[in-house]
């Protein structure tokens, strides 16, 4: 994996080395990013060193680690610990992953492990992105059931066949990873919707209950909405549950050909 660089006109700078655990035989080191939008100081990297004996296997064992017992500033997103919530979602040696799921010795390179919020979005603090417009545009596919026919007494019935191509897309967890490793993206993020976003919006458009299918085509129909993404595939890379977002992005450019024809 690629190693994070400080360039020479970087406004982030080398900040506090915290020291060595005492009496710790084994020790990681993790380069952090930091910026607290209140103290008025540019971004900084800070260094410490985690004592492997004394810290679980995975990388958020050790950002809890470093919290509890070396620096309680340090500000992060953690919940499920399961690779489930998708809260811990940051940039860890140089790829977007869960620091949950993501261990230690898997990421490190020459015993050191360099962490950063998710890219290209805006930082609240830390290692804490804002992902208000990513759940805005989540929104605006509106991902529920639309339906025009009255309602069954019991339930929507769908057959297990049509079930089982629902596979592959409803287990997006909304982490980011894969919106926020894609280019276009970071380029267009304003108008286009992004990997996770246009995921969720085939995962709607081929249930077959539901029934706004011309409604959902018809609001992606669009310059920059959906047709901004150049099949780069950063996100089938990135996507912590194995998912593939180009390829469900590519069945909807499909469905908006064969409905012209």
């Amino acid at each position: 994996m690629a190693e994070f660089a400080l360039p020479k006109n970087s406004r982030v700078t080398e900040g506090k080395s915290w020291p060595k655990p005492a009496g710790a035989k084994t020790t990681t080191e993790f380069r952090v990013y930091r910026w607290n939008p209140d103290d008025g100081a540019n971004p900084r990297i800070d260094t410490y060193h985690v004592d492997r004996d004394d810290c679980g296997p995975m990388v958020l064992d050790a950002l809890i680690y470093i919290k509890n017992k070396v620096d309680p500033t340090l500000t992060f997103r953690r919940s499920c610990r399961e690779g489930i919530c998708g809260s811990c979602a940051m940039n860890i040696g140089g790829a977007n992953g869960l620091a949950c799921t993501k261990g230690i010795d898997e990421c490190a390179s020459k015993g050191r492990v360099s962490i950063y919020p998710l890219p290209h979005m805006p930082v609240v603090k830390d290692l804490v992105p804002d992902l208000t417009r990513f759940y805005a545009q989540h929104a605006s596919i509106e991902p529920w059931l639309q339906t025009s026919t009255p309602q069954p007494e019991k339930e929507w019935r769908q057959a297990p066949e049509d079930r089982d191509r629902l596979d592959g897309l409803y287990e997006c967890i909304l982490c980011a990873c894969c919106s926020t490793s894609c280019p276009s993206y970071w380029w267009n993020g304003d108008r286009y919707l992004g990997p996770a976003a246009l995921l969720q919006a085939y995962r709607w458009l081929i249930d077959s209950r539901d029934e706004s299918t011309g409604e959902r085509l018809d609001a992606l129909e669009d310059p920059f909405r959906l047709y901004r993404c150049h099949t780069i595939m950063n996100c089938a890379n990135a996507c912590p549950k194995g998912l593939n977002p180009a390829k469900a992005i590519a069945e909807i450019k499909k469905m908006m050909v064969t409905r012209q024809l």
